[in-house]
C-alpha cells in the first residue's frame, strides 16, 4: 500500500473537481441500483411470454450505452482536469521534494554524534524517506506540481486502485460488520433475556454469524426482494417526548 506524506495545511492533492465528481459518480450509482431492481421487479412479476419479456431485456441492454453517452462527456472533462499531472517517475517536483526532505533529515543529523539513538532514528527516517519515494515511481500514480501523488477519482480505470477499490472493500467490510451485528441482534430477541444477551455477547452464536457475515450482499438482496429489509413506519419503535 502505497502511503503518502503528511498533510501540512492544503488538499494533499486532492482536487476540488475529482472530489465533486465522486459524489456525482455515487449518485449515477445508486440510480443504477435502483434501475436494476426496478428491472428485476418487473421481470419475476410479468407473465412467461416473449413479447413481454424482451421489453425488458431490450432495456437492460440499452442501459449501459445511455448511462456510458450521459458520463462520456464528465468523464472527458475529468481527464482535462488531470492533464498537469505527470507519472510520478517522471516528475522533476517529486525529486525535488525528495532532496529537501532528505536535505532536512541530513541537516537535523549533522547535530548528533555518530551512533547515538537520535543519530540511528534519523538515518533509519532517511532511509524510509528513500523507500516511500522510489514505490511513487515504480507505481502508475500522478503526480502534480506539489511534487506528491493525487489520487484520481473521475472513473478511469487504470486509477481503479487508487480510489474506487479501496472504497469498495471499505463498504464490503463495513456492510459485513453491520449486517452481522443486525443477525446476532435478530438471534437476540428470540432469546429469554434479550439485554443480557446484548451485553454478554454469546461467543458460539456470535462466531458463526460473523463468519457467514461475507455473503452479506446476496442476503441483504434475498430478504430486500422477499420484503424482510425493511419494516413499515408502525413496527418502528419511537421514543416519547
Amino acid at each position: 500500500m502505497v502511503r503518502a506524506p503528511p498533510c501540512h495545511g492544503g488538499s494533499c492533492g486532492f482536487e476540488s473537481r475529482q472530489s465533486r465528481k465522486v459524489y456525482k459518480h455515487l449518485l449515477i450509482f445508486l440510480l443504477l441500483v435502483i434501475f436494476l431492481y426496478l428491472f428485476l421487479e418487473n421481470l419475476i412479476s410479468m407473465k412467461k411470454k416473449f413479447n413481454k419479456t424482451l421489453k425488458p431485456l431490450f432495456t437492460l441492454f440499452l442501459f449501459p450505452f445511455i448511462l456510458n453517452s450521459f458520463l462520456g462527456n464528465d468523464i472527458a472533462q475529468a481527464n482535462d482536469n488531470i492533464s498537469n499531472l505527470v507519472e510520478c517517475k517522471n516528475s522533476a517536483n517529486l525529486e525535488k521534494r525528495l532532496a529537501s526532505s532528505i536535505r532536512k533529515f541530513e541537516n537535523r543529523l549533522k547535530l548528533y554524534d555518530e551512533n547515538t539513538p537520535q543519530a540511528e532514528f534519523l538515518k533509519k527516517e532517511i532511509s524510509l524517506t528513500n523507500a516511500r519515494f522510489e514505490s511513487y515511481k515504480k507505481s502508475n500514480l500522478l503526480c502534480g506540481k506539489d511534487g506528491l501523488p493525487h489520487l484520481i477519482t473521475n472513473g478511469d480505470f487504470h486509477h481503479f486502485n487508487e480510489f474506487s477499490l479501496p472504497g469498495l472493500v471499505f463498504l464490503y467490510i463495513t456492510g459485513w460488520i453491520g449486517w452481522a451485528g443486525r443477525k446476532y441482534l435478530q438471534y437476540s430477541l428470540n432469546t429469554e433475556n434479550s439485554f443480557e444477551s446484548e451485553i454478554i455477547i454469546n461467543v458460539p452464536i456470535a462466531f458463526p454469524i460473523i463468519i457467514s457475515g461475507f455473503l452479506w450482499p446476496i442476503e441483504a438482496w434475498k430478504e430486500f426482494i422477499a420484503g424482510k429489509l425493511i419494516v413499515t413506519d408502525d413496527e418502528v419503535t419511537i421514543s416519547p417526548r
